[in-house]
């Protein structure tokens, strides 16, 4: 019974080790989906641009360097609120609008989020 708690426990820890998470800010995220330079982090688009506009992002790791990762079904993102909240979702389904950020949780069903404005984001973590 021990040596099945153990391995249990090293196939939790070699799992969320396998998970690379890198930072992007709001005014790039809005940047790139966009494709132009975004004032105050706020993004002024007629129409909602979607995550899966995107085959890739250029983020920041851990030790501050600039990576381009590929943008997949699997690449989730994880914001963190002003209010330490977070709310994770899979980036494909994150769509941008009038200053909001909205997504789902899953891809096997609507599960949308509530609407997070740009003001109220103090990180986004992009999870390949």
């Amino acid at each position: 019974m021990r040596n099945c708690q153990i391995e249990i426990a090293m196939l939790f820890v070699i799992l969320l080790a396998g998970c690379a998470t890198y930072q992007v800010s709001t005014t790039s995220l809005s940047e790139q989906l966009n494709g132009e330079v975004v004032s105050k982090g706020y993004l002024f688009a007629s129409d909602a641009v979607k995550g899966n506009d995107l085959k890739t992002i250029k983020c920041v790791n851990k030790n501050g360097h600039e990576k381009e990762i590929p943008v997949t079904h699997r690449t989730g993102i994880r914001i963190t609120k002003v209010d330490k909240s977070k709310t994770s979702l899979y980036f494909n389904t994150i769509q941008i609008k009038d200053s909001t950020i909205t997504g789902s949780k899953t891809h096997f069903f609507k599960a949308p989020i509530k609407p997070i404005k740009f003001s109220e984001i103090s990180k986004i973590e992009i999870m390949e």
